[in-house]
C-alpha cells in the first residue's frame, strides 16, 4: 500500500514495511495533520500559516516550505532529486495530500462503519471489532486545542461512539447479550447523554434474565438525563421500559436461519421456472428494489440505480402498460423533501411523462401511479406539473377506492404541500389519514410514513408531547417491520427535543450523535449539509453568533448560512453582499427555518427589502415553530416576525 497515515490517536505514519516514519517536530506533524483534515482539498499556504501560529511570523511561508520539504523527504525517501512528489503535492496557492482511500486510518474506519450496516451480523461484528481496534487514543490527540482539528475530532469521536453501539447491536442480534453488558456499562458511564447506549444496556441485561437490573439502568438513565442534561428520556427509552414491564415478545431475539433458507430456495426455484428474458422478471425486480430501498445504506442507493435501469429496459420493449407498471410499482414511502439524486429523479419524471402520453385509455390505476411518481420525484423543483399530478392521482385513487394506491397518492400530496409557509395543519391531516388508512389495510410502510409526517407537523404546531407519541409509534413499527432508516429521523427528532428543552451543550452533543447516524444511510439529500445547519440553527435559537472556529461543508445550505458566518467574523459588508445573492429557500420542510435565518441576517445588516420579503413569507406561519422538519428549529416563527417588525419600525438604514 505504501505510506499509511494514522490520526486515530497521535498523528503518525508508517512505511510499507510497517515501520514508523520520523515526522520531525510538532510543526511538521501539524502541517501533515492539517492536510489530512482537508481530505484531498488544497490548503492555501496563508491558511496553513494562520492555522499553525496564532500570530504568524514574517517568514511563515518560508518556514512552511521547509516543513513540507522535510515531510516529503520523510514520506518518499527514495524519490530522486527534483522528481515530482506523489503524496504531498504543491497545487495552486498551497498544498494537498494525495493519499489513497485506504491510506488514512480514519478514512478506513468511516468506510468500515458504513459497510457494517449492510453486512450479516457476524461479518458486521468482526468488521467493527477490527475497526475499533485501530483507535490508539483520541483522534488527532496532540491537536486537541487547534480550531482547525476541532470539527473533525468531534465527528470522528461521534462516529466511534456510534460504532461501539452498532457493535453492541450486532452482538445482541447474535445472542451474545452477556458479553455485551460490560462494554455497554463502561460506555454509558463515560457518555451518559447517549440514550441509545442506555437502551442497548437495558436490553442486554433483560436478555440475560436480569429484568430488575434492566429497569434499574433505565431509572439511572432517567435520573442522569434529567439532572445533568435537563431533558426527559426520549420515546425509545420509555417504550423499552414499558416493554420490559410487560415482557413484550419482541424483546426476545429472533430465531435465525429459516428466512435465509427460504430465500435461497425460492430464488433458485424462480431462476429455474422463469425464463431469463421474461417480462415478469422486470416487474419482480421492481418489487425487490422496493423492499431493498427501505433497508437503507447501500441498499437504498442500489435500489435507486437499478430502478432507472429497470425503467430503461421496460421502455426498450415498447410496451407502455409494462413500463407504467415498472415505474408505478416503486411506491417507496418518502418523508424528506429534497431528492437524493436530482438527475435520476428527472429521468424518472421524464419516463413517466412519456408513458402517460401513450398509455391506453382505461388504465386508471396505472395512470394514478404515474402521476403520483411525477409528484414525488419533482418535489422541491417548483415544477408546475407536481401539484397538478398529486391532485389528479388522489382523485383517481379515491374514485377507485384502492387503499394502497390512495396511500401512494397521499404521499405525493404531502410532497406537494409546501406551496407556502404555515401548511403544518394540512400535513397533519394527510399524516392522520395515512395512519388510519394504513392501519386498517396492513400497509405498514405507509403507516410509519404517516407517523413521521405527524411527528413533523406536531413539531411545527408546538405539540411536542404529540410528536413524542408519533416518534414512539414509528420506532415501534420500524422495529417490528425491520425499517432501519426510521431511526435516523427519530434520533434527529430526539436532538430537536433536547434543543427545545435542554441546555445548548446537551443539544449540540445530541446533534453530533444524530449526525453520526447519517453516515452511510444512503440519503445524500438528507445528509449533505444538514449537521452544520442544525448546529447553526441551535446557535440562532440561543441568540448566539455562528461559530467561526470550524469550516464545515454546508452543502446546499451554504447560501443561507454564509451571511451569518460572515457576520460572526465581523465582516458586515461581505455579509450584506452575500445576503443580496441569497435565493428564495426551496419550498420544502426547511422553508420556514431558512427564511428565519435569512431574516436574522437581514436585520443584522439593515437590508429592509429582504426583511420585508421575509416578513411576507413567514407571516402565514406566525403561530408555528420553525420545526416542520422534525429535525431542527430556530424557535417560534413569531420571534423572528417580532424581530422583523421591530427592525422595520426603525426609520432609514439600520
Amino acid at each position: 500500500m505504501g505510506v499509511v497515515f494514522g490520526v486515530l490517536g497521535p498523528v503518525t505514519a508508517w512505511d510499507d514495511a510497517g515501520e514508523p516514519i520520523a515526522l520531525k517536530g510538532p510543526r511538521h506533524r501539524a502541517v501533515l495533520a492539517r492536510l489530512i483534515v482537508a481530505r484531498g482539498r488544497v490548503v492555501p499556504v496563508t491558511r496553513l500559516a494562520d492555522d499553525l501560529w496564532e500570530d504568524p511570523p514574517e517568514d511563515a511561508v518560508g518556514a512552511i516550505r521547509t516543513f513540507v520539504a522535510a515531510l516529503r523527504r520523510a514520506l518518499e525517501p527514495q524519490r530522486p532529486p527534483r522528481a515530482p512528489a506523489r503524496l504531498l503535492i504543491t497545487e495552486g496557492p498551497g498544498y494537498v495530500l494525495r493519499a489513497e482511500p485506504d491510506a488514512v486510518d480514519a478514512w478506513r474506519f468511516e468506510r468500515a462503519v458504513t459497510t457494517a450496516t449492510v453486512l450479516p451480523a457476524a461479518e458486521a461484528l468482526a468488521g467493527l471489532d477490527e475497526a475499533l481496534g485501530w483507535w490508539r487514543g483520541p483522534a488527532y490527540a496532540e491537536f486537541t486545542d487547534e480550531h482547525w482539528a476541532r470539527a473533525e475530532r468531534s465527528r470522528l469521536a461521534e462516529l466511534r461512539l456510534h460504532a461501539v453501539e452498532r457493535r453492541a447491536e450486532m452482538r445482541l442480534a447474535l445472542g451474545l447479550a452477556a458479553e455485551t453488558v460490560p462494554d455497554l456499562d463502561a460506555h454509558v458511564a463515560e457518555h451518559p447523554w447517549r440514550e441509545h447506549g442506555w437502551r442497548l444496556l437495558a436490553l442486554a441485561l433483560y436478555r440475560t434474565g436480569r429484568q430488575g437490573d434492566a429497569l434499574a439502568v433505565l431509572r439511572r438513565a432517567r435520573t442522569l438525563l434529567v439532572e445533568q442534561l435537563g431533558a426527559d428520556p426520549g420515546p425509545a427509552l420509555r417504550e423499552l421500559e414499558a416493554d420490559i414491564l410487560g415482557h413484550a415478545a419482541r424483546l426476545d431475539p429472533e430465531p435465525g436461519g429459516a428466512a435465509g433458507r427460504v430465500w435461497a430456495q425460492t430464488a433458485a426455484a424462480y431462476d429455474r421456472a422463469v425464463p431469463s428474458g421474461a417480462r415478469a422478471r422486470l416487474e419482480s425486480t421492481v418489487g425487490l428494489l422496493r423492499n431493498l430501498a427501505v433497508t437503507g445504506g447501500s441498499g437504498l442507493q442500489e435500489a435507486r440505480r437499478h430502478r432507472v435501469a429497470a425503467i430503461a429496459a421496460a421502455q426498450e420493449l415498447g410496451d407502455a402498460e409494462l413500463t407504467a407498471r415498472v415505474i408505478g410499482a416503486y411506491d417507496v414511502p418518502a418523508i424528506w423533501t429534497r431528492v437524493d439524486d436530482p438527475e435520476q429523479a428527472a429521468q424518472v419524471v421524464a419516463a413517466a411523462e412519456r408513458t402517460l402520453a401513450v398509455l391506453p385509455a382505461g388504465q386508471e390505476a396505472a395512470r394514478a401511479r404515474l402521476l403520483a411518481t411525477i409528484a414525488l420525484e419533482s418535489r422541491g423543483t417548483r415544477a408546475a406539473r407536481g401539484p397538478e399530478a398529486a391532485r389528479e392521482a388522489e382523485e383517481i385513487a379515491r374514485r377507485l377506492d384502492d387503499p394502497a394506491l390512495l396511500a401512494f397518492a397521499l404521499n405525493a400530496a404531502f410532497m406537494q404541500s409546501f406551496d407556502r409557509a404555515g401548511r403544518a395543519p394540512l400535513r397533519d391531516e394527510i399524516g392522520a389519514e395515512l395512519v388510519s388508512l394504513s392501519a386498517r389495510h396492513g400497509l405498514s410502510a405507509f403507516e410509519i410514513l404517516g407517523h413521521l409526517i405527524r411527528l413533523q407537523a406536531r413539531c411545527a404546531l408546538g405539540d411536542l408531547p404529540g410528536a413524542d407519541r408519533h416518534a414512539a409509534a414509528a420506532d415501534r413499527l420500524a422495529e417490528r417491520h425491520e425499517r432501519p432508516l426510521v431511526g435516523v429521523f427519530t434520533h434527529w427528532y430526539t436532538a430537536l427535543r433536547i434543543a427545545t428543552t435542554g441546555p445548548e451543550e446537551a443539544a449540540e452533543a445530541a446533534y453530533r450523535d444524530a449526525a453520526a447516524r447519517l453516515e452511510g444511510c444512503g440519503m445524500p439529500g438528507l445528509e449533505h449539509g444538514l449537521p452544520p445547519l442544525a448546529l447553526l440553527s441551535l446557535r440562532v435559537l440561543h441568540r448566539r453568533p455562528a461559530r467561526t472556529d470550524e469550516d464545515p461543508d454546508w452543502g446546499p445550505y451554504e447560501a443561507w448560512a454564509r451571511p451569518l458566518v460572515l457576520l460572526a467574523r465581523g465582516r458586515r459588508a461581505a455579509a450584506a453582499a452575500a445576503l443580496r445573492n441569497v435565493p428564495e429557500p426551496p419550498r420544502d420542510l426547511l422553508f420556514e427555518a431558512l427564511w428565519c435565518l435569512t431574516a436574522q441576517a437581514a436585520i443584522a445588516v439593515g437590508d429592509r427589502e429582504t426583511m420585508e420579503r421575509a416578513q411576507a413569507e413567514l407571516s402565514p406561519a406566525a403561530a408555528e415553530l420553525s420545526a416542520g422538519s422534525g429535525l431542527l428549529t430556530v424557535g417560534p416563527v413569531s420571534w423572528h416576525l417580532d424581530d422583523l417588525a421591530a427592525a422595520l419600525r426603525t426609520p432609514g438604514p439600520l
